[in-house]
């Protein structure tokens, strides 16, 4: 990958199938306002209609994560409307990947055993066609991760979603002497330029998590507002919302950026509710849950904050 010379956290019930008709209509709403770009988009209803599509279609979304994070994230993707699948076996992906919606790779207990499914899993999806999200948790933390997660992103996620850190160290190139694992040393704003650059060259869209989220094609820059600052508190809260892109992703495969900000959004809303109940980050995680899996369509309309850098 030609690099750019820049000195070198991790911040369902099935809710009842509609009809053909009423899945279309959805549908239709996104393309259109995606073809129209001399129209602002709606953002708060961008984020409503991609929430009620993954709870429409429940995709089942296959994970290959680390083992801190897999409670969290089934959890997360079932109280959203998805189905998680927790599947890493390299002897079961070419079997089962293909009937997954939407995959997502972690990179958080990395070892070397893993990361063949993690790439079988990666090449599978792209020849099924099925959109596939990267999360190189701590990229800059050693040699060997950072290595891994490099080797990943070559095989083109359509979304990779990182702390600052994460995705200046996937610019870089460069193990970072500074790392302080997975929780990242720079602001999510420190890495806008690295992530437009990362994303005109792979084809991925970028998403940098922090106090704002920037989700960018290389092109378009969309900013998230949405989130609490409690949620770093929270073990395995950013391979959660990474997850619940990969799931809007699958539903939207064509609109990846307006789906990863949706997603980032209406995770940040459901933890602006839990965080006005919590106590502390236990209960915050709860509720959090509690809270995606009874957001109604007036809160999200009135609470989504997303608009362009």
């Amino acid at each position: 990958m030609k690099q750019i010379d820049i000195s070198c956290t991790h911040t369902s019930e099935h809710r009842g199938k509609t009809s053909m008709e009423e899945e279309d209509k959805v549908t239709n709403t996104i393309q259109f306002q995606k073809g129209a770009k001399q129209i602002p988009l709606d953002w708060p209803k961008q984020a409503w209609t991609h929430l009620e599509l993954v709870r429409q279609k429940s995709p089942l979304v296959q994970c290959i994560t680390n083992f801190v994070s897999m409670d969290f994230m089934a959890n997360i993707l079932l109280s959203a409307g998805g189905s998680p699948a927790m599947i890493h076996s390299v002897d079961e992906i070419l079997e089962f990947t293909p009937k997954a919606l939407g995959v997502c790779i972690n990179a958080g207990t990395l070892t070397p055993d893993w990361l063949p499914g993690m790439k079988l899993a990666a090449q599978v999806a792209n020849q099924s066609k099925k959109p596939w999200v990267l999360d190189p948790v701590a990229a800059g933390g050693s040699s060997f991760r950072l290595k891994a997660c490099l080797e990943l992103f070559d095989l083109k996620p359509s979304v990779v979603r990182g702390n600052g850190s994460e995705i200046l160290a996937l610019f870089k190139g460069c193990v970072d002497s500074n790392s302080k694992g997975v929780d990242s040393v720079h602001g999510s704003s420190d890495a806008v330029e690295a992530a437009k650059t990362l994303a005109q060259q792979s084809g991925s869209v970028v998403a940098v998590s922090g106090a704002v989220d920037y989700i960018t094609d290389g092109d378009r820059v969309v900013c998230v507002h949405n989130g609490v600052p409690m949620l770093q508190k929270i073990t395995a809260s950013g391979c959660s919302v990474t997850a619940l892109i990969a799931a809007f992703v699958a539903v939207d495969p064509s609109h990846a950026v307006e789906a990863t900000a949706s997603a980032l959004a209406i995770f940040g809303v459901a933890s602006e509710i839990g965080m006005d109940m919590a106590r502390g980050p236990a209960s915050l995680r709860t509720l959090l849950i509690d809270s995606l899996y009874g957001l109604d369509e007036a809160t999200a309309l009135g609470r989504v904050r997303i608009n362009h850098f």
